[in-house]
């Protein structure tokens, strides 16, 4: 491999492991822990700590309780409003040890840039379910779920194995982002002014109505 390819594996590495902390942190870790541990991958040195069994066993245990939390409304829209605190500081550093120790500046950028795609990745995810969970029905949102699990295995693996289509893909997806997430917040404010609406409505409805007082005589 030459430099080139190096390089462009990192970066793939890097932004990969931010992108899909975004999405689902515990999946992130357990897919790069799983695959350094066997070997079908060979991670960077200052990646190593999600190979040893006790942060695969965590990272496993969090993504089984994330699977379920996930797949009901209104408790996936709580969950990804605590994991705002979450995904996004473990993005960015996820992103700089990929960087792989190569220099402090570059672990450093690797970090803004990684935790700036994770919140970008994170709003996205947690906007699109705000707007999912105006459904009554299940399906969308199981739907929706199992689709994002899946991405972050197959985005990973793409990283892992086809850095540049990875990459190629990945500017793709920031475009996308780009023109969706203002149509999202535009639509996540009326699912909330409509919210205020209701409230406010029986808020009225519930006031005491004060009777007329008697004509004078």
């Amino acid at each position: 491999m030459d430099q080139l390819d190096q390089i462009t594996a990192v970066i793939a590495l890097s932004m990969g492991a931010a992108w899909a902390s975004g999405i689902n942190l515990y999946a992130t870790i357990l897919v790069l822990g799983l695959m350094g541990n066997s070997g079908a991958m060979a991670l960077p040195e200052t990646l190593h700590i999600v190979q040893e069994p006790i942060v695969i066993g965590a990272s496993a245990l969090m993504y089984v309780v994330e699977f379920f939390a996930d797949k009901f409304p209104g408790v996936d829209t709580g969950w990804d409003t605590i994991h705002t605190f979450i995904r996004i500081p473990a993005g960015a550093a996820l992103a700089a040890a990929a960087a792989g120790g190569v220099d402090p500046s570059v672990s450093l950028a690797a970090a803004i840039v990684g935790g700036s795609l994770t919140a970008a990745t994170h709003a996205t995810k947690a906007g699109s379910r705000v707007l999912i969970n105006t459904s009554p029905e299940p399906v969308t949102n199981w739907a929706a779920s199992l689709s994002e699990d899946v991405a972050v295995v197959g985005g990973l693996w793409v990283a892992l194995n086809h850095p540049m289509i990875f990459l190629g893909l990945l500017i793709v997806f920031i475009l996308l982002l780009i023109w969706l997430l203002p149509k999202l917040w535009r639509g996540i404010k009326r699912v909330f002014a409509a919210i205020g609406r209701l409230f406010s409505g029986k808020k009225e409805l519930s006031e005491p109505v004060t009777p007329p007082e008697p004509p004078q005589s």
